[in-house]
């Protein structure tokens, strides 16, 4: 999916909702353990519930990673679900991978290739090891980089605030740097919900870009005041939400719920898109 597409669906959705799949087989409600695969049959049935209100889908791949084979196989029928509503909703893996050029190579084509068993839109990277351990990420074609820069944990003020001799933090840094090897086109950004306040620097540093948002709801983020301080003329914002939606009820009508929590969420989203 391209920018272009991506602005498309956010307005017919008049949403910039990210339902995501952080499906955690310890929290799946229990009318699900008896079937085949718990994790799939919880994940299409959270995807129907909510493909109206969302625009993307954010696997996390620790939760299938831990399950080992089947866990992965989980995510290959997800991804494969999901492949005839491409034109529906992104879809994004958070994998957060980082390495050496040559090992990226590798995990760029396990996720963003079309001729693997992912196929994802987007992928997100930890910028660590600098522009070679990125670059082989951003070779794909209609596919997007989400790069780490202002995370949403409490850890992040162990590294991301540090400041440099010319006043830079480096967060800031790593904004400003990326944006030599990619483009608005296929260059997103990590931006934590609960540094909201935050929201204005970074738009000064990626007026245009996308910005990935986790932690509303649950990590106690603002959708308000995210969108306040980070909505751009396109929207320019990807809002994450997991636990406050897919796990607001564990009952046999957990779907139910989930789309009334999703439901909620794109109505207020609704009203803020009205004023840009």
């Amino acid at each position: 999916m391209n920018r272009k597409e991506l602005i498309n669906l956010i307005k017919e959705k008049q949403s910039y909702l990210c339902v995501g799949l952080d499906s955690d087989i310890e929290k799946i409600p229990q009318c699900l353990m008896k079937e085949e695969d718990p994790v799939f049959s919880f994940n299409k049935r959270i995807i129907d519930a909510t493909l109206p209100y969302t625009i993307a889908y954010k696997p996390n791949l620790a939760f299938y990673e831990s399950q080992g084979i089947k866990g992965l196989i989980s995510l290959k029928k997800t991804m494969d679900y999901l492949k005839d509503k491409r034109k529906e909703c992104f879809v994004i893996a958070d994998a957060k991978r980082g390495d050496i050029g040559n090992t990226s190579k590798q995990y760029a084509k396990a996720f963003l290739s079309n001729q693997g068993d992912y196929d994802f839109d987007a992928l997100t990277v930890a910028p660590y090891m600098g522009k070679d351990s990125v670059s082989p990420f951003l070779t794909y074609e209609n596919k997007w980089v989400v790069l780490l820069a202002l995370t949403s944990n409490e850890g992040a003020a162990d590294f991301q605030y540090f400041e440099s001799k010319n006043n830079l933090q480096l967060f800031e840094k790593v904004i400003i740097t990326s944006q030599q090897w990619g483009t608005e086109d296929n260059l997103m950004f990590v931006c934590g919900a609960t540094k909201a306040e935050k929201f204005i620097d970074i738009r000064l540093l990626a007026p245009h870009h996308f910005l990935l948002v986790p932690g509303v709801g649950a990590q106690g983020g603002s959708l308000k005041e995210v969108s306040k301080y980070g909505l751009n003329t396109d929207c320019g914002l990807i809002v994450n939400s997991s636990r406050g939606i897919i796990f607001a009820d564990n009952g046999e009508d957990f779907d139910k719920v989930a789309k009334e929590k999703a439901m909620q969420m794109q109505i207020e989203m609704k009203s803020y898109l009205k004023a840009i």
